[in-house]
């Protein structure tokens, strides 16, 4: 009976330890209102990171997490010492992260990523998709360089945009109604031209 017990207990402790982690709130999800399911958010974008990087990295954690930068002679902003944006060597394709003053403050995905964000959509889901998902906490501004359908469509965790504690998800949408880059993290995910 004590070891019947006893392997009972077992199979408990390992079932417990085992058991997902419950779902994160994501910004502009009203407390206490369940989003759709998500796999853990640890290989997806957010608006706090991706995988092992965290907004608010050192540019020494960024590397030590995914490597140096991995084409280390292009230009990535006017300044590296201000602002840089680079591909970390282990970071999949299409991923980049801008450090502004050698702290992350943002993460994009551009064009040849095959990521997608903790609500599941990727490069090529259209902007009524992204509409869909967020539904009215969605911001949407005009494209800077293209005409309408093209536009940014962003959704904010915080409402002063502006505090380095803000944090968001920017999509930015072609002339085709369709992502083509997604944006994480703080106020940097509205630059339009990287670092410029």
């Amino acid at each position: 009976m004590i070891r019947r017990l006893l392997l009972t207990a077992v199979v408990v402790s390992l079932t417990a330890c085992n058991a997902p982690e419950p779902a994160q709130p994501v910004p502009g999800t009203p407390s206490g209102e369940q989003s759709a399911p998500t796999v853990p958010a640890g290989d997806r974008l957010t608006a706090n990171g991706f995988g092992p990087l965290r907004i608010g990295m050192t540019k020494a954690e960024v590397e030590a997490a995914l490597g140096l930068d991995s084409d280390p002679n292009s230009v990535g902003g006017p300044d590296p010492a201000s602002c840089d944006m680079f591909r970390p060597t282990r970071a999949p394709e299409g991923l980049l992260v801008m450090l502004e003053g050698g702290v992350l403050t943002s993460i994009w995905a551009t064009r040849n990523a095959v990521l997608e964000t903790d609500r599941g959509l990727n490069i090529g889901d259209s902007a009524d998709e992204v509409r869909r998902v967020y539904g009215p906490v969605v911001v949407s501004e005009p494209h800077k360089y293209v005409e309408a359908p093209a536009e940014y469509l962003t959704i904010w965790s915080t409402t002063d945009h502006a505090s380095p504690a803000a944090r968001g998800v920017k999509y930015e949408i072609d002339s085709d109604g369709r992502v083509q880059s997604i944006a994480v993290g703080g106020p940097s995910i509205e630059y339009v031209e990287g670092c410029a």
